[in-house]
C-alpha cells in the first residue's frame, strides 16, 4: 500500500466523518467542528493531489490553494461561532429543532 493511498484515504475518512457529524447531529458547535472536519479532509486530499507521478515535480497551485482554503476556514468558523452564541442568548438553546419537537410533544401529553 502506498502512502499516497493511505493519505488519499485519511482525507476520505475524514470528509465522512464530518459529514457524518453535520447530518446527524442537531448541536450548532458540533455542526461547525464537523464542517471543519470536512474541510481538514478534503485539504489533505488537495496536498496529496499537488505531487506529480515522479514524485519529484510538486505542483504548488494545490498548496497555495489549500493555504487560502485554511484562512477562509478560520474566517468562516469565527463567524459561525459568533452567530452559534447569537442564536442562543436569543433562543437560550444550543440545539436546532429537536428540543422544539420535544417541548410541543410534552404539552399535548399533558
Amino acid at each position: 500500500m502506498s502512502t499516497i493511498f493511505l493519505y488519499n484515504f485519511s482525507g476520505l475518512a475524514l470528509f465522512a466523518i464530518g459529514l457524518h457529524g453535520l447530518i446527524r447531529s442537531s448541536h450548532l458547535l458540533r455542526k461547525i467542528l464537523a464542517a471543519n472536519l470536512m474541510s481538514s479532509g478534503i485539504f489533505l486530499i488537495m496536498i496529496v493531489g499537488a505531487y506529480g507521478p515522479d514524485q519529484a515535480l510538486i505542483d504548488p497551485v494545490p498548496h497555495a490553494m489549500v493555504l487560502t482554503g485554511i484562512l477562509v476556514s478560520i474566517s468562516t468558523t469565527a463567524v459561525a461561532l459568533v452567530l452559534v452564541c447569537l442564536v442562543q442568548e436569543t433562543t437560550n438553546r444550543a440545539l436546532l429543532l429537536q428540543k422544539r419537537k420535544r417541548e410541543q410533544r410534552g404539552r399535548t401529553d399533558a
